[in-house]
């Protein structure tokens, strides 16, 4: 197993961003969960440690919990490539996706199992009686039932699912269940998503929630951001930026490196209006949906207007077997566009070797969007989403999963009932495009929203409420 360094993050800077009462329940819940959990530490694993809302969210969440002088601890378990698509197909199936029938068999139940004995035998040297470890997604769970034995408190936190079932989330819950079932309590994203066969009084409910401060969210004024954008090229003008430092989580900074490979034609101008959409090289996150109704709905009627699709470099995510292959499907569709269209479209891969630095330009990327974007199949949360929102940008998104709980249909952007339907989708997109007045009240409302219900404090008084009642 791999160990994540975790820097602590004084909880000062949050409280400074909330209402006085707010503030004195944070922390009130930090002091008591401190002196709980004394003693104890709290360990988190999962399948990665960069790449996807997951390790995001573990990133800011572990610093404050550091901050608040608990000790918790970050673990990546090791798999081998046939584990990872194993549990990529598990994902697929809670999302609802038809997976292969051979899936789920004897030959992957043993692979799994022996992938969870191997990293089993690691946590036995490091995990003690008493400690609390919480397994992230369907590639931790079958760590659970060896860790009660220890005498750890074990919850498994589930980020994903479905609101409703079909064959293939039935599928993919029947092969976790004996594993899931092992844990002490279960936390989900949406009450929608907890299985009928977990116990009510064992399941919670924990939204996400971003940090405002992370490289990924902290202030940037309009003219960083351009340069940033220059300097990386993602966007095209005369100037020559250089020397541009970011914010490390490590409390030092680091320069900004120049790239010339990241996008797949010349970059969009700097004054282009830009639609953007930052996800993961999934086909649950319909890239190739967006690519066709840009260029069907949105070009025809916006001579100007470009569209940037972002992930990471399809190398960089090692939990991920089917990234390559997404973006190289979406690539051909771009190919195949005709060359006036192609040329105000554009994907770009983020690089993934600096941690921090791929936060910074999705900071900035962001930032620029004039709209923003998430046209997903399915989506457990959406943390992505909750970014944008944070820099009040007005977005067009999938009425499904985690996003329906962001996002009010005409209030904080757009809500697509049918993700499928792409005429809808770039007429919405056009009409933001066309409204700056309305893109400057949506973006207000989101940044309100997610300042109200989706900062790091909720979800810490939610998480050391949980833990002191597994020892009450």
């Amino acid at each position: 197993m791999e160990a994540v360094e975790i820097q602590a993050q004084p909880l000062a800077a949050l409280v400074e961003l909330l209402e006085p009462e707010r503030a004195g329940r944070f922390l009130a819940a930090a002091e008591h969960g401190r002196g709980a959990l004394a003693g104890r530490v709290v360990w988190n694993v999962n399948s990665t440690a960069s790449g996807g809302g997951v390790a995001e969210m573990l990133q800011t969440m572990l610093a404050y919990a550091r901050g608040a002088e608990v000790d918790t601890r970050w673990l990546v378990l090791k798999g081998d490539p046939t584990f990872f698509e194993i549990t990529k197909a598990i994902h697929n199936a809670l999302h609802g996706s038809l997976v292969d029938r051979e899936r789920f068999g004897p030959q992957d139940r043993a692979h799994y199992e022996r992938v969870m004995q191997a990293n089993l035998e690691q946590l036995q040297g490091l995990v003690r009686a008493g400690d609390f470890v919480l397994l992230h997604d369907p590639q931790t769970a079958g760590l659970g039932a060896g860790l009660r034995q220890l005498g750890a408190h074990v919850v498994w936190r589930c980020h994903i699912g479905r609101d409703d079932t079909n064959e293939s989330t039935e599928r993919g819950w029947q092969f976790l269940r004996e594993y899931v079932l092992a844990a002490e309590a279960f936390v989900f994203s949406r009450a929608s998503y907890v299985p009928d066969w977990v116990p009510r009084e064992r399941a919670v409910v924990i939204q996400p929630s971003i940090d405002p401060y992370s490289t990924k969210n902290r202030p940037m004024d309009d003219r960083q951001t351009k340069r940033v954008l220059l300097e990386v090229g993602l966007v095209r003008n005369r100037l020559e930026p250089d020397g541009i430092h970011f914010h490390r989580r490590a409390g030092h900074e680091g320069v900004l490196r120049r790239h010339v490979d990241l996008v797949t034609n010349a970059p969009p101008p700097v004054t282009a209006p830009l639609v953007v959409q930052v996800s993961r090289w999934d086909r649950l996150k319909d890239m190739t949906g967006v690519l066709t109704g840009f260029a069907d709905h949105v070009a025809p009627h916006l001579p100007d207007a470009h569209l940037l699709l972002a992930g990471p470099e399809v190398r960089g995510v090692t939990d991920d077997p089917e990234g390559a292959v997404v973006y190289a499907e979406c690539r051909a569709v771009w190919e195949a566009m005709p060359a006036q269209v192609r040329s105000r479209c554009h994907l770009a891969t983020l690089p993934m070797d600096d941690v921090d630095e791929n936060a910074f330009i999705v900071n900035a990327l962001q930032r620029h969007a004039t709209v923003v974007v998430q046209k997903s199949l399915a989506e457990g949360f959406g943390l992505t989403l909750t970014e944008a929102l944070w820099k009040a940008r007005p977005v067009v998104a999938s009425a499904v999963g985690g996003i329906r709980d962001q996002v009010t249909d005409g209030t904080e952007g757009f809500l697509l009932d049918d993700p499928a339907d792409l005429a809808h989708f770039g007429a919405r997109v056009v009409e933001l495009l066309r409204d700056p007045g309305l893109r400057t009240s949506m973006g207000g409302r989101g940044q309100a929203r997610v300042h109200r219900d989706f900062l790091g404090d909720r979800q810490l008084i939610q998480w050391v409420e949980l833990l002191m009642s597994l020892v009450a």
